[in-house]
């Protein structure tokens, strides 16, 4: 039946669109996980081959094989637009799901589904039979915002401006020249330049869900590096504070996976771990009050597979933070 890694007391679980980095991530955090199995891994341009992933082998199966009917949860880390029928499918046969494309996210027209920013969205997480797991940049900025927004602190018709840089395998694991070595190396780019970027459609509706009343102008960028994003966020305040991190230290209040620090925080302080790094300092020279709010993650953890498997987590009624790195 596909199974392997299985062990007795320990939930099985599939993972759709095994193959890619978010797919694989998924696998290893699931191997290792205290209350999990896999049960199978599907790939349908790699049915048959054998990965390895964290010393175990893992066959992957097509999607079509999928025995969907064996298992409770399952994860589908299928590429934008194909994600939502097998969804649908592993509904159809008593599974519940975390979504990990972008098909049922806040801006998709699938509002009543719930959006898997686990610290912000728990009680609605825990009761889902289906949660749209978050895109890696807005999990970034959107934590980063949100203790803002729900003090009241940011100036109204303002515009929130977002540089984010992201390592390459935020574009995914398909081959494309613009992300051979040559091509990548010793170089940084602007991409989806002109606010047209896919994930502004959720970070939009989501601080539309938040009343916020803001402007978003996000501009992504490409870096040499494998893995992990910073954002530098800069929004205008209603008034000066006191203590620039203030707001952060007390929302993000024993979250184990939400970190402040007084220091601008590095790619090498979040990869491979599942949490949010945030730091902000207040402008100076400019005529109304503003901050500059850095927020770092890895992009394949809490902005992928880490986040996924911590919804899983709530929703299965196990330890939140059982499986991931902190």
């Amino acid at each position: 039946m596909y199974y392997y890694a299985f062990a007795v007391n320990k939930i099985p679980v599939g993972v759709l669109g095994a193959s890619g980095y978010a797919g694989r991530e998924l696998c290893a955090l699931i191997l290792d996980h205290p209350g999990l199995s896999l049960a199978f891994a599907t790939a349908n341009d790699q049915r048959g081959a054998v990965a390895r992933i964290r010393g175990r082998d893992v066959r992957y199966v097509a999607t079509d094989d999928a025995p969907l009917s064996a298992v409770p949860f399952v994860f589908s880390a299928l590429p934008h637009g194909a994600s939502r029928q097998w969804v649908t499918a592993a509904r159809d046969h008593g599974a519940r799901v975390v979504d990990l494309s972008s098909d049922l996210r806040p801006g998709s027209g699938c509002e009543d589904v719930p959006y898997g920013l686990t610290e912000l969205a728990r009680d609605r997480v825990r009761t889902a039979d289906v949660v749209a797991n978050p895109g890696c940049y807005p999990t970034s900025i959107l934590f980063a915002l949100e203790p803002l927004v729900s003090a009241g602190l940011l100036s109204p018709g303002s515009t929130i401006h977002v540089s984010s840089a992201s390592g390459v395998t935020g574009a995914g694991h398909s081959p494309k020249r613009e992300l051979l070595f040559a091509e990548v190396s010793e170089d940084f780019r602007a991409y989806g330049v002109g606010n047209t970027h896919r994930h502004l459609a959720e970070m939009r509706a989501t601080l539309s869900a938040w009343g916020a009343d803001l402007d978003l102008v996000f501009t992504p960028h490409l870096l040499p590096v494998a893995r992990g994003i910073l954002s530098t966020i800069t929004v205008e305040l209603k008034a000066p504070l006191a203590d620039a991190t203030s707001v952060w230290r007390e929302a993000f209040a024993d979250e184990p996976f939400l970190e402040v620090s007084q220091e601008p925080p590095a790619l090498r302080d979040v990869v491979h771990r599942n949490v949010v790094l945030v730091s902000a300092v207040a402008l100076q020279s400019v005529r109304r009050p503003a901050l500059v709010v850095l927020s770092a993650i890895d992009n394949l953890v809490k902005g992928a597979a880490g986040q996924a498997v911590q919804n899983a987590n709530v929703m299965l009624g196990l330890d939140e933070t059982a499986g991931l790195p902190s």
